[in-house]
């Protein structure tokens, strides 16, 4: 049996890290971190030298109308940087702005009238950050006219400005409700005045409510993040947040769990004593469930793990499309996407983005190919399935008789508190939904061990520890550092860029970091100090 065996010849922190851990307290400890941020598989890595020509391929074909398709559009600019981001790319200054947005527009209208995207139906456009309420009025406005005149967006397309309390203001609401936002998203994180100020947030709790009781005078779907496990956040801060929000006129709230990124600004403000000491793994579990609890004791309807909605208005369809295998077509600095075969990165550095269009190309700073047909649906469906807190072991059989084996690990989590079964629907339990990212990211791991003959899947910690092939490689590029310096390096790359260097052969790892931009090299590596 191809899984057993594999599973057996994996050492046994390795066996840990893939299944977690046989404990009597499998809420608080079933891992020892959360493997992924996000779970998925990325195929391997396309050689810097073919990338704009794989791109321009996959661009020159028709969309694949089996799938629903989404655009995401990227604003790199905050005017202030929160403590706990991983995100920040730009302080906000409008000459910045203006020609950064020149050259957005300039991307879109080139690909929309490609054959991959100028008749596809779009089902929803998300406008990320950064912080893309910081956009002034008549950017904003030139940005959204260009979507609604470029693409063909469906009658129902759900439109979602993704923003900050401190930029809701009239001129503002009224210039994106007028060319076609109809869903604001706000990261608010905390209404705790000073817990806002300690993380970087502007505005005090009672401005929060007055701003967003302005929004909601307005015709638009208003959706609020929290967070949970941000520095010196107490549970009773925690229910206070959570019940604040849940008696807010809002249509829906997001409850993420904070994710410190190691060697950035809020893991280095907590080993200096800056700030205090965020929750641990533990106490992050322990908020979940008790705002789990409370909320379906409320009667608020939960759309997946981490979405909720008080109305039917929300209908959170960008996340829900994203994570079930929508193409999603990509513009902007840092933007990401994935449609034709191919996933790719733009250029983070504003920059490297620019002085790639002017060049009349893809600003692509990474790309790989998605993973085989097959194995990319029954993955899909997996992640999809699993953000509603569950798994369908019988559609799995149907899908290919090969994933019989998966049941084995199934049913070891059903033994470990996480699961329970239910002729063939293994349910997450409570422990199980807060564990659900690192379930969902073994599984499809496991999957990948079943359908695709080449496959290795390392069991590895995606933040935090490194292939031995890239480790080899570095060491040859980096003869002065050390195995420390080498893990340091490796954690500057981001996330989904590791999971694509997984499967990447000892050549081909040359080949990129050798082809990788100077400026791009050179800054990864003063980053880890080497």
């Amino acid at each position: 049996m191809k899984l057993d065996q594999y599973l057996q010849e994996l050492t046994a922190a390795k066996r840990e890290v893939l299944l977690g851990r046989d404990t009597a307290d499998p809420l608080h400890e079933a891992f020892a971190s959360k493997r992924v941020v996000h779970a998925g598989l990325i195929g391997g890595p396309i050689p810097q030298a073919e990338q704009q020509r794989a791109y321009q391929k996959a661009l020159g074909r028709p969309a694949d109308l089996n799938r629903q398709h989404a655009l995401y559009i990227h604003i790199p600019f905050c005017q202030t940087k929160c403590l706990y981001c991983g995100f920040y790319q730009n302080a906000s200054r409008q000459d910045v702005e203006d020609a950064y947005v020149k050259a957005l527009l300039g991307e879109i209208q080139v690909e929309a009238k490609s054959s991959q995207m100028e008749k596809t139906a779009i089902d929803c456009v998300f406008i990320g950050g950064g912080t893309p309420t910081s956009l002034s009025a008549a950017n904003a406005a030139a940005l959204l006219k260009t979507i609604q005149q470029s693409f063909k967006l469906t009658q129902n397309c759900e439109v979602t400005l993704e923003g900050r309390i401190h930029d809701l203001v009239p001129e503002k609401i009224e210039t994106w409700l007028q060319y076609g936002v109809n869903r604001i998203s706000l990261g608010v994180q905390s209404f705790d005045t000073t817990l806002r100020q300690r993380i970087g947030r502007i505005d005090t709790r009672e401005e929060v409510l007055k701003r967003l009781q302005l929004l909601k005078s307005y015709d638009v779907t208003v959706i609020v993040d929290l967070i949970y496990g941000l520095p010196g956040q107490t549970m009773d801060m925690w229910m206070r947040d959570v019940q604040t929000l849940a008696e807010a006129d809002v249509d829906g709230m997001d409850l993420y769990q904070l994710n410190i990124f190691p060697g950035g600004p809020l893991d280095k403000a907590v080993k200096n004593g800056v700030v205090p000491p965020c929750a641990d793994i533990g106490g992050q579990a322990d908020m979940y469930v008790a705002a789990r609890d409370y909320l379906l004791s409320e009667g608020v309807e939960r759309l997946s793990l981490c979405h909720w909605r008080r109305t039917k208005r929300e209908r959170s369809l960008y996340n829900t499309m994203a994570k079930a295998g929508a193409d999603v077509y990509a513009f902007g600095c840092g933007a990401g996407g994935h449609f034709g075969g191919i996933s790719w990165m733009n250029q983070r550095n504003l920059t490297d983005y620019q002085q790639d269009w002017e060049k009349g190309q893809k600003p692509i700073m990474m790309a790989g190919h998605q993973v085989e047909a097959e194995l990319g649906r029954v993955c899909d469906g997996i992640i999809s399935d699993l953000e509603k807190g569950f798994v369908d072991f019988r559609r799995l059989l149907i899908a290919d008789s090969r994933l019989e084996e998966v049941e084995q690990v199934l049913s070891l989590w059903q033994e470990r508190g996480l699961l329970v079964e239910d002729l063939g629907i293994y349910r997450l339990t409570r422990s199980g939904e807060f564990w659900y990212i690192s379930l969902t990211q073994s599984l499809v791991e496991c999957v990948q061990v079943l359908l695709d003959e080449e496959a290795e899947a390392p069991a590895e910690e995606i933040n935090g520890r490194t292939t031995d092939a890239l480790d080899e490689v570095l060491a040859e590029m980096l003869p002065e550092a050390n195995a420390a310096k080498r893990q340091e390096l490796a954690s500057k790359i981001p996330a989904a860029v590791r999971m694509m260097l997984r499967r990447s052969s000892k050549e081909k790892l040359r080949n990129m970091l050798a082809g990788m931009p100077a400026a791009m090299r050179e800054k990864m590596l003063a980053k880890a100090g080497v």
